[in-house]
């Protein structure tokens, strides 16, 4: 028996993803928006029982015990423990920083019976799956070098919000970066050790922010990632974000390897190995999702589809397995893999602003809130 839905959200991925829950057999029977006004016109156009603008309301709602949290980052951990620690299942967005993460996993690691992940689509999206595979079976041989380039259209809202905001987790590196950093490690089955990143905000203000609100968030991003091994041994990552390009959506992933190479334009997989004179195509867009709805490009749509339908076979599983580390959701970003993530954001930022590479360092415990204080302290006594 799958069980009833509550989700968190109103805004374009809420509004896919729960058609797409309703289509899997999921009863989704609760809504949460910021404001009564936005759930109860959500909740009326997509036929949900019940909404509200208080989070308790879904949290404690007798027949949820699945929630989906696609809300800004800064309010994400809140949800997603509380969600946690009275026994709900939860699949949420990423955090808005290191220290929201690290006790997202501290709750997760208490309830380790209940699903606890991630919700980056890239991974269940078919092409990048294929993608994994070929990599393991040593289609490109010795991984090389990953190559990313995403470029769109401005993340920003329509008015002055959290995507404005570096500190409240807007901008390219956070939004998209975070999934693509996330990505690179689910192919490669490695995680970056050095980093070095350029971030920049073109845009500081447009016709609906103005005056003496500025953007903080950016708009263009570049990045290196050293990941795994040392020397000769290691992986290569480039990644380059820019959401200054109206119009069309490109999304390309490529790996080289010593034998070949890999990349997924989209959601079409192509491949190439040394002693052949042209590409070849692996794997064709045969998922059968609709066009790319609004704000929401096709890649992460198909990947959001899949996603679900894994939830749905787990879930069934699970019954009698009781087991989430494996079928359907195994390879599913945890919130460790989110905690990894976030640090590599952060160590990005700080690249940054030193023009140095920067170590990738993973907290393992949380930090005393009073230790930056006492340092600032120490500095003036000095």
């Amino acid at each position: 028996m799958l069980p009833g839905v509550g989700v968190f959200g109103t805004g374009s991925t809420a509004r896919v993803l729960v058609p797409l829950l309703q289509a899997e057999g999921f009863e989704v029977r609760a809504l949460w928006g910021r404001s009564e006004e936005e759930a109860c016109a959500l909740a009326k156009e997509l036929s949900i029982p019940f909404h509200t603008s208080r989070s308790d309301d879904v949290l404690l709602h007798q027949d949820v015990d699945l929630v989906c949290i696609y809300i800004p980052p800064s309010m994400t951990r809140q949800i997603a423990v509380k969600a946690l620690g009275i026994g709900k299942n939860v699949v949420c967005e990423k955090a808005a920083t290191p220290i929201d993460s690290f006790k997202m996993v501290t709750a997760a690691r208490y309830y380790p019976q209940l699903l606890s992940m991630m919700g980056n689509t890239l991974r269940f999206l078919p092409a990048f799956v294929a993608m994994r595979q070929l990599l393991v079976e040593g289609y490109v041989g010795d991984i090389q070098v990953c190559d990313v380039r995403v470029y769109g259209p401005s993340l920003l809202d329509q008015s002055y919000g959290w995507t404005s905001e570096e500190l409240m987790g807007g901008g390219g590196l956070h939004i998209v970066g975070s999934t693509i950093i996330d990505l690179l490690s689910y192919l490669t089955g490695r995680r970056a050790h050095r980093v070095h990143g350029l971030l920049r905000t073109f845009v500081e203000q447009n016709n609906l922010i103005r005056g003496i609100r500025r953007v903080t968030s950016d708009d263009f991003c570049f990045f290196q990632m050293l990941m795994g091994g040392t020397g000769s041994s290691g992986v290569c990552c480039t990644v380059t974000l820019n959401f200054n390009m109206p119009g069309s959506f490109v999304h390309e992933v490529m790996v080289v390897g010593s034998a070949g190479r890999l990349v997924v334009r989209g959601t079409e997989l192509y491949g190439q190995r040394n002693e052949s004179t042209c590409e070849e195509l692996l794997l064709a867009d045969i998922s059968g999702v609709g066009p790319e709805v609004k704000e929401m490009p096709l890649p992460h749509l198909q990947g959001l589809s899949s996603m679900v339908k894994a939830l749905r076979q787990s879930f069934q599983a699970h019954e009698e397995r009781r087991l989430w580390s494996q079928g359907p959701v195994a390879s599913a970003p945890t919130f460790e893999d989110g905690l990894y993530v976030q640090t590599v954001v952060e160590a990005v930022k700080r690249s940054s602003i030193s023009g140095e590479w920067v170590c990738v360092e993973i907290m393992s415990q949380e930090p005393d809130p009073n230790h930056n204080l006492c340092e600032a302290l120490q500095r003036n006594r000095n």
